[in-house]
C-alpha cells in the first residue's frame, strides 16, 4: 500500500468528514428534534465575533476553543489567521524552522508589535547564540515559549487606547490566561496526551499537558494549576550561501579579468545539516480570591523553559580559500556573470602536496545545554469603592533568559580538491562540486584557532506596577472617565567569552590533534526535499566526541570576555494617562492621552588601539585596550488617541481610529555592541543615541455581521513613522581577531559597519476578511492584507548598493498576506483545513547585507472525534506541504538559504472531567 502525501492526507481527512456528516444527518433524521446548543468551533467563532463587535476599538479575538480545535502548538500558530498579522519561524540569526516563533503586524518588523500576557509585558529569551548577542537582540517575544494550552483568549489591538501599555507602534497582542472562578464546575480537570512524528528526523516524541481547577461552592476562592511537557525532534536540511561580498577592484584577479571588479559572489556555499531536540516544560498557577462583588484579588505565576541543544554541521566551498577568488585566483575560463553576480565559476586544483591550497571549510558545532526561558509573577486587584468608582492595580516581575553554555567546534580546511559552483537562482540549490575529494571521508585539517563565543548568555528583566481608576458619569456624552499611572524598571544584558585560543598554547584549537571520526555521514535522505546537485553524503562527527574534543582544545577561560559584542541596558519608564469613554445615539468611542517618560542608559565597550595618555584601561586579551562607555538616552512622548464606533445598522458597524504610538528601539540596536566578520572586514553595530520610534496612525474599517457567526469586513490603515530604525554604513577600526591569531600579535583593520539610524517611514494598507457559516456544520474563513511600506526616499544608505529591487524596504514587510480555512463540525467530530501564505519580505540584516525571505505558504489540518462526552481523539498536522524556505540577498540571482524542515503529525487523546 503506497503512502499518502501530506496534502493527500489532509484531503482524505476532509473527505472523511463529508462521509461522516452524511451518516450523522441520516441518524439525526430518525430522532426527535432537540434543542441545539452551539459550542465547539462555531461557538468559539460566535464568542470571538461578539467581543469584536462590542469592543470600543478595532480588535480581533481568538478564544480558547479556537486554539483547541485547530492544529496550533503555540500562540503564534493561531495568530497567523488574524487579518494583518504576519508570522516568521525564527529570530534574526537562526534561519527558518518548522515552528512559528515571531509575530508582526501590518507590514512592520516583529519588534514594533508588542506582546503582553494579561495586560503586562513579558520578558523573553532566545536559545540560538546569534539571537542572544550583538545587534540581532530585539524586543520581540519568542512564541516558541508560549504553548497554546495557556490561552483563554487572545486579543489583537489594531487601534490603541490611552489605558494600554505603550510599546507597539503597529499594534499589541494581549494573551489572556484562564481564571479559576471562570470555570463552571467546582472541580475541572483536563489532560492531553499526544505523540508527534516529524518526517525528516523520522522520530516520534511524547507531549503531555494537564489542567486542574478547583473553586469553592460560594465561588469566592479558586485555584488553577496547569503543566506541560513537550518533546520534539527537529531536523533541518539546507544549503547556505553565506557572507556575500563584492570583488574588490584591488583583487589580483581583476588585473587579468577586469570584468570581475565589483561583482557579487558568495564566500561560502555549504551543505548544512541542523539537528535538535526541543523540550518545552513549564506551567501556570493562578490563585483567585473574590470575597465580595466589590473586591477581587489574584496571583499568577508562569514559567516556560525550552531546552534546545543543537548540532549544526556544514561542508562549504570557501571563496576566500588560498586557491579561490577571494585570495586573488581568477576562475577558470567560462565563468558567467549575470545581474552583477558571479553565478557560475570553477577553480581547478593548483595546490601540491608540499604547498596545499584551500578550497573549502568544514564546520561541526555542537551546543549542548542551550536553552531559553521566560517567567512572570503577577498580582492583580480590583476594588469597587462605590457604585461609580472602581480601582484596579497590578504589580509584578518578569524574567527572560537565553543561554549557550558552550560550543564544541571543529573547523577544518578542505585542501587540494578544486571546486566549482553554479547558482540556479531560487529555482533550486546551487550545484557544487569538489572534483578531487571524497566528501564522505574525514579529511579535514584542523585550524589553529576556533571561531565564535562560548559561553554566551542574555538576561532580560522587568519589574512593574500600575494603578488605574474608572469613574462612571450620569449624564452627557462621557459615560466614564479613566485615569492611571504606571512605572517599570527594565534591564537587558548579555555576556560572552571569546572561544579563540591563547597564543602561548600551540595545541589549543587542535592543530596537532584531530577528533575521532566514527565513520558516520549525513542521513541517507539528506536534501531529498531540496533537490539540486551539491554534496549530500558528507562525513560528520559524533556530537559527544566533538563536545569532549572541544573541552580539550577550545579555550573557554571566562576571563577572556568578548567585550566588543557585549552591552547592558537600563530603562526606567513612567506613564500617566486619562481617557474618556463616550456614548451617543448610534455611536460610542473613547478619547485619551498617555504621556510616557523613558530614562535609559546604554553601557557598551570599545577596543582602542592605544592606551590613552595617563589612562588605566584594562587590556583586551587579543590586543588593544577596553573602554566602557555609558550613554544616557531620555525622552518624553505624548500619545493621544481617539476611537469612534458607529452602529449604522443593527448588523453594520463602522470604526475609525486616530492615534500616536511608540516603540523603543531594539536592545541590540541601542547596545552599541559590534559583531564583526573578520574574513570580509564587515560588521553590525549598535547606536546608543537612537530615539524611540513614533507613529501617527489612521485606522478605519467597515464590518458587516450579516448572520450569526458571520462577518464580512474591510479596513484601511496608514502609519506615518518618525525615527524609524533603518540602517546606515560607516567605517571604524577594530581588532581583526583572526589575523591577530595567525600573526600572534594584535592586528587592527578598517571595517564597514552597518549600524542602525533614525529615519522616516510610511506604511499604508488594506485588510479584507470573511467568516461565513455555509450551513449544516460547514463554514469557511479567509482574509488578505495588502501593505505598502517603505523608508522615506533618501533615508536608506545601507541599501544603495543594491543591484535591483527597492532600496528602501522595511524590515519584516510583506506586501501581501493571505489565509484561508474550511471547517466542518457536528456533535460527534470536527475537521479543519487551513492555508497561510505571505509574500517575500526583508527578514534581517546579515553581515552587512540584506537578507530577504521569499514567498512561502503552509498547510495545516486538524481532526477531532468525540469518543465520549469526556474523551476526544485528536489528529493534526503542520507544514503538510513540506514548504521550502528560501532566502536571497539583493535579488533572486543571489540566493542565500534553502531550508527543508519536513512535516509534523500529532495524534492523541484529550480528556475532560
Amino acid at each position: 500500500m503506497s503512502k499518502l502525501t501530506p496534502i493527500a492526507t489532509a484531503a482524505a481527512i476532509l473527505t472523511l468528514s463529508v462521509s461522516m456528516n452524511a451518516q450523522a444527518q441520516q441518524a439525526a433524521a430518525d430522532k426527535e428534534p432537540e434543542v441545539v446548543v452551539v459550542s465547539g468551533i462555531r461557538g468559539s467563532l460566535q464568542q470571538s465575533l461578539s467581543v469584536k463587535r462590542n469592543a470600543s476599538s478595532n480588535v480581533d479575538v481568538i478564544t480558547a476553543e479556537d486554539v483547541g480545535k485547530m492544529p496550533d502548538k503555540n500562540v503564534a500558530d493561531s495568530l497567523q489567521r488574524v487579518p494583518g498579522v504576519n508570522i516568521s519561524t525564527s529570530g534574526a540569526g537562526s534561519g527558518g524552522f518548522d515552528e512559528n516563533d515571531r509575530v508582526s503586524m501590518r507590514g512592520t518588523a516583529p519588534s514594533l508589535t508588542q506582546t503582553l500576557i494579561n495586560g503586562h509585558a513579558v520578558a523573553s529569551g532566545d536559545w540560538f547564540v546569534l539571537d542572544q548577542v550583538g545587534g540581532a537582540v530585539g524586543r520581540s517575544a519568542s512564541y516558541s515559549l508560549l504553548p497554546s494550552e495557556i490561552v483563554g483568549q487572545v486579543v489583537v489591538y489594531k487601534s490603541p487606547t490611552a489605558d494600554q501599555i505603550e510599546g507597539g507602534s503597529s499594534g499589541s497582542i494581549d494573551i489572556r490566561t484562564r481564571h479559576p472562578l471562570d470555570f463552571k464546575q467546582p472541580i475541572s480537570m483536563e489532560a492531553t496526551v499526544q505523540a508527534v512524528y516529524a518526517t525528516l528526523p523520522e522520530k516520534t516524541d511524547p507531549q503531555v499537558s494537564a489542567l486542574f481547577n478547583w473553586k469553592n461552592e460560594a465561588g469566592t476562592l479558586g485555584l488553577m494549576v496547569q503543566g506541560f511537557s513537550e518533546k520534539r525532534s527537529l531536523r533541518r536540511d539546507g544549503q547556505e550561501l553565506l557572507q556575500w561580498t563584492q570583488v574588490a577592484p584591488t583583487n589580483a584577479a581583476v588585473k587579468t579579468n577586469p570584468d570581475l571588479a565589483n561583482v557579487w559572489f558568495p564566500r561560502l556555499i555549504g551543505s548544512s545539516l541542523f539537528q535538535q531536540e526541543r523540550k518545552r516544560k513549564g506551567g501556570l498557577i493562578d490563585l483567585q480570591f473574590k470575597p465580595s462583588r466589590d473586591l477581587s484579588l489574584e496571583a499568577t505565576y508562569f514559567r516556560s523553559k525550552m531546552d534546545a541543544s543543537n548540532f549544526n554541521t556544514n561542508y562549504m566551498t570557501d571563496m576566500n580559500g588560498s586557491g579561490m577568488l577571494g585570495s586573488g585566483v581568477a576562475p577558470d575560463p567560462g565563468y558567467v556573470i549575470r545581474n552583477g553576480t558571479l553565478v557560475s565559476a570553477s577553480f581547478a586544483n593548483k595546490g601540491t602536496a608540499a604547498k596545499p591550497l584551500r578550497y573549502g571549510i568544514v564546520d561541526d558545532i555542537v551546543r549542548e545545554g542551550a536553552y531559553a526561558q521566560t517567567e512572570f509573577f503577577d498580582l492583580d486587584a480590583k476594588w469597587r469603592a462605590t457604585d461609580k468608582l472602581v480601582f484596579t492595580a497590578k504589580a509584578g516581575s518578569t524574567k527572560g533568559k537565553g543561554v549557550t553554555p558552550s560550543q564544541g567546534v571543529f573547523e577544518g580546511d578542505v585542501n587540494n580538491s578544486g571546486a566549482s559552483y553554479q547558482l540556479n537562482g531560487l529555482g533550486s540549490p546551487a550545484n557544487v562540486k569538489f572534483p578531487n575529494i571524497d566528501v564522505s571521508k574525514f579529511t579535514g585539517t584542523p585550524l589553529d584557532w576556533v571561531f565564535g563565543v562560548s559561553p554566551a548568555t542574555t538576561d532580560d528583566k522587568e519589574t512593574y506596577g500600575q494603578i488605574d481608576a474608572a469613574f462612571a458619569l450620569d449624564s452627557g456624552v462621557f459615560r466614564e472617565i479613566k485615569f492611571g499611572v504606571r512605572g517599570s524598571h527594565h534591564t537587558r544584558a548579555n555576556f560572552e567569552v571569546a572561544q579563540g585560543p591563547n597564543w602561548s598554547n600551540t595545541d589549543v584549537g587542535g592543530n596537532t590533534t584531530n577528533p575521532a571520526w566514527s565513520g558516520t555521514t549525513y542521513p541517507g535522505n539528506f536534501g531529498k526535499d531540496l533537490g539540486g546537485d551539491f554534496p549530500k553524503n558528507v562525513w560528520i562527527l559524533d556530537p559527544a566526541i566533538l563536545n569532549a574534543w572541544g573541552d580539550l582544545h577550545s579555550n573557554r577561560d571566562v576571563s577572556r570576555t568578548y567585550y566588543q559584542d557585549m552591552f547592558d541596558l537600563k530603562e526606567n519608564t513612567k506613564a500617566i494617562y486619562v481617557q474618556g469613554e463616550m456614548e451617543g445615539e448610534g455611536w460610542s468611542g473613547n478619547v485619551g492621552l498617555r504621556v510616557v517618560r523613558t530614562e535609559g542608559t546604554s553601557n557598551g565597550y570599545q577596543i582602542l588601539q592605544n592606551q590613552p595618555v595617563g589612562g588605566t584601561l584594562p587590556a583586551y586579551p587579543w590586543g588593544g585596550f577596553v573602554q566602557k562607555t555609558a550613554i544616557d538616552n531620555n525622552s518624553t512622548i505624548p500619545l493621544p488617541s481617539l476611537n469612534l464606533k458607529f452602529d449604522l445598522r443593527s448588523d453594520l458597524v463602522a470604526r475609525v481610529g486616530l492615534s500616536r504610538t511608540m516603540t523603543r528601539p531594539d536592545y541590540g540596536a541601542l547596545g552599541g555592541a559590534v559583531l564583526l566578520t573578520d574574513e570580509t572586514h564587515t560588521g553590525n553595530g549598535g547606536n546608543a543615541a537612537l530615539k524611540p520610534v513614533k507613529s501617527n496612525n489612521l485606522d478605519a474599517s467597515l464590518q458587516w455581521y450579516f448572520a450569526p457567526r458571520a462577518l464580512l469586513s474591510a479596513g484601511v490603515f496608514y502609519m506615518d513613522l518618525h525615527d524609524y530604525v533603518g540602517y546606515g554604513v560607516s567605517t571604524g577600526t577594530f581588532i581583526d581577531s583572526r589575523a591577530s591569531q595567525e600573526q600572534k600579535k594584535p592586528v587592527f583593520a578598517t571595517y564597514s559597519i552597518t549600524s542602525p539610524i533614525n529615519v522616516g517611514a510610511k506604511v499604508k494598507g488594506l485588510e479584507l476578511a470573511a467568516q461565513v457559516p455555509v450551513g449544516m456544520g460547514y463554514g469557511f474563513d479567509a482574509n488578505a492584507t495588502f501593505a505598502d511600506s517603505h523608508l522615506n526616499f533618501g533615508a536608506c544608505p545601507a541599501m544603495q548598493t543594491s543591484t535591483s529591487g527597492d532600496p528602501c524596504d522595511m524590515l519584516g514587510a510583506s506586501k501581501t498576506t493571505a489565509n484561508a480555512g474550511v471547517y466542518y463540525e457536528n456533535d460527534k467530530f470536527n475537521v479543519r483545513l487551513s492555508y497561510a501564505w505571505r509574500s517575500a519580505f526583508l527578514a534581517a540584516q546579515d553581515r552587512g547585507t540584506p537578507l530577504y525571505q521569499d514567498a512561502s505558504g503552509t498547510v495545516s489540518a486538524s481532526f477531532n472525534y468525540n469518543i465520549s462526552k469526556n474523551i476526544v481523539l485528536t489528529l493534526s498536522g503542520q507544514n503538510l506541504n513540506n514548504p521550502i524556505l528560501k532566502n536571497y540577498i539583493y535579488n533572486k540571482d543571489q540566493p542565500a538559504r534553502f531550508y527543508a524542515n519536513g512535516a509534523q503529525y500529532y495524534a492523541g487523546l484529550h480528556i475532560k472531567y
